[in-house]
């Protein structure tokens, strides 16, 4: 520490330090506190006291006499912060190593997974620690994720045929993601909700009441964002072939419609072959099996049921069916579409990444 009466460490700067220090006072990207500790240097430099540096710094004199003889002793390399001190590393690099080698490569006897007590149990380290390494390298043995790999001979031309659909629609053509929400559930809760409060969520019973079922019929405009809806009692051919009449009498008369659906069984009956024979202008382009992740009408059923089905509690079937078809009528007064990113090469790539990793 300087302070008055106590000789002062010699300064000298040579041509290219003091350079260097005056480009750190002027670049706008310089840290402020390295800006500073380049001012006080330079002032010192100059033949400045201790006390006007300070005073002309706003700090004190213990400050200036820091960064001086920090920058006597080390030169430029003295004004960078030094390491903190703090307590010893605990964790060495060979226990990080046990942790991720015995959590990838093995599990405990009675269970499926590791949890960080039973691992840390079994390498003599703390909860906290195995907690702190999964962290640090993304391991979470507790979570579970499911896959299905099609097996569909034709999986890559119908991939390139419903995204191709989506990412460039013919000219003066509609194109309809179609499918069916079977088995929608009219549940009535069997005691009142109990509304949302602050610090606590809406809350209901774990029983019900069950009032039937009803199949939802869907198409969606993946252009404009628009739904046809239908509601039957039953999921067979002959509620389909009334949907797709439905669809008809909906559309324009005169451009083609290009209909995605699944494999079910119930879109390629005979009755329904007959009925796509008398009306030419209908395009099936039906998806790979397992895949109904490339249908965009399942991430609309995915949004009905979050917002207006999962939640609700239903008195009868009619009162299911009008809450589907007002959903259906607000849905296309404000119509918003689903924006298609992905690339057939995209998820072609994705899924020989995965088949690679079960080789």
């Amino acid at each position: 520490m300087s302070t008055p009466g106590r000789p002062k460490a010699e300064l000298i700067l040579n041509e290219d330090e003091r350079g260097r220090l005056t480009s750190l006072t002027t670049r706008r990207k310089s840290a402020q506190a390295l800006a500073q500790r380049a001012r006080i240097v330079l002032r010192c430099a100059e033949g400045l006291s201790n006390t006007a540096v300070a005073a002309e710094e706003g700090v004190t004199l213990a400050t200036v006499g820091k960064w001086r003889q920090r920058f006597v002793r080390s030169r430029l390399a003295g004004l960078d912060d030094s390491a903190r001190s703090g307590p010893p590393r605990t964790i060495t690099d060979a226990d990080v190593e046990r942790v991720i080698t015995t959590t990838l490569e093995s599990k405990p006897e009675n269970a499926t997974q590791w949890s960080t007590r039973s691992l840390a149990k079994r390498l003599g380290l703390t909860h906290d620690a195995v907690h702190r390494i999964w962290r640090a390298f993304g391991l979470q043995p507790h979570r579970h994720e499911t896959f299905q790999l099609s097996t569909d001979p034709l999986f890559i031309d119908k991939v390139r045929d419903v995204v191709g659909l989506y990412l460039n629609p013919p000219d003066h053509a509609l194109v309809l993601c179609v499918d069916e929400k079977s088995q929608c559930q009219a549940l009535e809760r069997s005691q009142p909700l109990l509304p949302l409060a602050p610090g606590r969520p809406e809350r209901s019973t774990h029983d019900y009441f069950r009032h039937g079922t009803v199949s939802l019929f869907a198409a969606l405009d993946v252009q404009t964002g628009k739904v046809i809806g239908q509601c039957h009692a039953r999921h067979t051919h002959q509620q389909f072939l009334h949907f797709l009449k439905t669809i008809l009498a909906s559309v324009p008369t005169g451009p083609d419609v290009h209909l995605v659906l699944d494999n079910y069984a119930t879109h390629k009956t005979p009755a329904i072959l007959r009925w796509l024979q008398r009306h030419p202008r209908f395009h099936l382009h039906f998806i790979p099996t397992h895949s109904s992740w490339l249908n965009q009408i399942e991430r609309w059923f995915a949004k009905i049921t979050t917002e207006a089905i999962r939640r609700g509690s239903f008195q009868s079937v009619p009162h299911l069916r009008q809450t589907i078809l007002d959903y259906i009528a607000a849905n296309n007064r404000h119509p918003k579409p689903f924006v298609w990113t992905a690339s057939a090469d995209l998820i072609l790539g994705k899924v020989a990444h995965l088949c690679g990793e079960l080789v």
